[in-house]
């Protein structure tokens, strides 16, 4: 993996069959674009360095941020030995050599800054061979992942690792990355502004794309600045980033489901329309939609369900792209439909109170007695038939006999539970006259 971002004074002049990022590829970490929060003086890794106590470390980040630059610029700054590997390519033979060959070096006085690229891919046995190497100090480990840490990496790994989290490159770190790029290159892009911002948004935070876009561009032969349409249909944009099982896939779907639940109908749009230009199977977003309809919605608009689940049906009717907009109009009705989860809250309630209470039986009067023995034992005995009793309410104990009763389901005062919350308060008081 190639390093990024140099400084515009360092080095030979470029020769023309180097990649830019290899041209200009930073010589200090002072040097590097963007995560000033982990490379400053109250950073993590600021911290560390002025300290001198450099620990192994984790890089948490999307691509083309910097993690392969930090971790060799790391190794320069701590005297260490730089050793690169990636997981998708180093089985466990070529790991032994690579802990031999830090052994020898540690007993001549160096030590070695191991960088694992991709070390979330390595299984378990793999990752634990790193171990007795990091205690024992033979290497400091700087591991680079895309993905959640704490769901990919063990948790040995973990506790003797600090992560840091590194952010996607903001427009004005592109900016300041493609100025370089210019410096280096000798020469301005052939853009007009509109067009130039486009470009940065093109590599959507990643500061390789955005480098390999600048040399595409800069190889062009064109008469005057090209404006942003020029641009779109020499270039194509740069597809998001987006892993259907990976952390965005989690992290998107989180969103829409906090956008919905928090009835905002443009964000939940939003993060909809980002699912699918991602590549997301239209079937898990019905099947989502369905979901927030029970969970977030409940009966404080009984009609929310049916209309997820008839909005899966015409998807499925209809097939992609037409039936994708049924799919959206239901996220727009969710985001604006009345919430309440009290029905998902007394589900819970009562599962609980179900697994507390065991075995206990329910009350002999609401069981029936199809058997002269059963009829002895009292079953049956005393049950009021509802429909004979006074407004179709008996006021009857349902629960068992030993068990005080609860309070489960507690209606909200939004949307239709407010019809059913005054139903709940009538038959309350009716049960408490008739003595239920």
């Amino acid at each position: 993996m190639a390093d990024l971002f140099d400084s515009p004074s360092s080095g030979p002049a470029p020769t023309a069959h180097r990649p830019l990022a290899d041209r200009i590829r930073p010589r200090h970490l002072s040097e590097v674009i963007g995560q000033r929060h982990v490379l400053g003086p109250e950073g993590p890794l600021g911290a560390m360095l002025a300290a001198g106590s450099l620990s192994s470390i984790i890089l948490w980040g999307p691509p083309g941020v910097g993690k392969t630059t930090i971790a060799r610029l790391l190794a320069e700054e701590t005297d260490r030995a730089f050793v690169q590997i990636s997981a998708i390519f180093t089985g466990v033979p070529d790991l032994r050599k690579v802990f031999e060959a830090a052994k020898l070096r540690a007993g001549r006085g160096r030590g070695t800054l191991l960088f694992v690229d991709e070390i979330h891919r390595f299984n378990k046995a793999q990752q634990d061979s790193f171990l007795p190497h990091m205690e024992d100090g033979t290497i400091l480990l700087v591991g680079a992942t895309t993905e959640n840490p704490s769901f990919e990496l063990n948790a040995a790994v973990l506790s003797r690792a600090q992560v840091i989290v590194l952010e996607r490159l903001s427009l004005a770190d592109l900016e300041l990355l493609a100025q370089r790029a210019e410096k280096a290159l000798g020469q301005g892009l052939p853009l007009k502004a509109p067009a130039r911002e486009a470009l940065l948004e093109m590599a959507d935070g990643d500061g390789r794309a955005l480098l390999n876009l600048i040399e595409q561009v800069a190889a062009w032969k064109v008469a005057a600045p090209l404006d942003t349409e020029a641009l779109s249909a020499r270039l194509m944009r740069r597809a998001a980033k987006y892993d259907k099982s990976g952390d965005e896939h989690y992290n998107l779907i989180s969103a829409l489901h906090k956008s919905v639940r928090g009835s905002d109908p443009d964000a939940a749009l939003y993060w909809f329309s980002r699912m699918l230009e991602g590549g997301e199977d239209p079937r898990f977003l019905a099947r989502r939609l369905v979901r927030m309809a029970v969970e977030d919605i409940g009966l404080a608009d009984p009609q929310a369900q049916s209309h997820a689940l008839h909005a899966w049906e015409t998807y499925e009717r209809l097939g992609s792209p037409e039936g994708e907009l049924a799919l959206a109009q239901s996220v727009i009705y969710l985001a604006l439909a009345p919430k309440s989860n009290a029905g998902y809250i007394a589900y819970k309630a009562a599962r609980k109170e179900a697994k507390r209470t065991g075995s206990e039986p329910p009350p002999k009067h609401i069981l029936n007695a199809p058997t002269k023995l059963m009829e002895e034992q009292g079953y049956g005995a005393g049950y009021a038939y509802d429909h004979d009793a006074e407004d179709g309410f008996s006021g009857q104990n349902y629960f068992p006999e030993t068990m005080k009763r609860p309070v489960l389901y507690a209606p909200v005062e939004r949307g239709f539970e407010r019809e059913l919350k005054k139903r709940v308060e009538w038959f309350a008081k009716l049960r408490g006259k008739r003595g239920g």
